[in-house]
């Protein structure tokens, strides 16, 4: 009997285990929208975004990290004006004929109790690579209400300077700072 007991305490605990395996997250393309503003000479804010993202987040809950693995399509900014759309794809500012995709990747994601707060990585843009730590404003983990899946929501954002990356045209008329601003879902794979 005591045996019987230890066994299913085993059993029980390693089972357990399993569960709290980290979880590999598909970025909802459809609901996972970069966005970076900045101020136009003066005038005006300006709000642009890209329409095709990609990739992956991997979340530990019981670890308390993450991994987060995304690839935005430079070629899929949206202005809302074609011909700007195909200004801003320019060499001068992103070169996507040369370099189609900008790529963020985690070093590192900081917790505070069981939410993340920041994520430190490294963003790539134009194939020039600096180091980025996106704070996040708002987090949600657990079932998706249509889906019925496991989920992942949310928002962060960083301040980036246009020149590091090779696309300081018009600066400082146009402001060298951007804001980038990331909404962000994705389901359980």
């Amino acid at each position: 009997m005591k045996k019987t007991l230890i066994a299913a305490a085993f059993t029980a605990f390693f089972s357990g285990q399993a569960i709290a395996a980290p979880q590999t997250y598909a970025i909802d393309p459809s609901h996972t929208f970069p966005r970076f503003s900045y101020d136009h000479m003066g005038l005006s804010k300006q709000i642009l975004s890209f329409k095709r993202t990609t990739g992956t987040v991997v979340l530990d809950k019981q670890a308390r990290d993450a991994r987060v693995d995304v690839t935005i399509d430079m070629t899929s900014v949206n202005t809302g004006f074609d011909v700007f759309d195909g200004h801003i794809q320019g060499a001068d500012f992103l070169d996507t004929a040369q370099f189609p995709t900008a790529t963020f990747k985690s070093k590192r994601v900081i917790f505070e109790g069981d939410q993340p707060v920041s994520i430190e990585g490294n963003l790539t843009i134009k194939g020039i690579t600096h180091p980025v730590t996106l704070t996040i404003t708002s987090f949600f983990n657990g079932p998706h209400p249509m889906l019925k899946k496991d989920a992942i929501g949310a928002n962060a954002s960083a301040v980036i300077s246009r020149s590091a990356f090779n696309a300081g045209q018009f600066a400082p008329a146009v402001s060298d700072e951007v804001i980038l601003d990331i909404a962000l879902e994705a389901i359980v794979e």
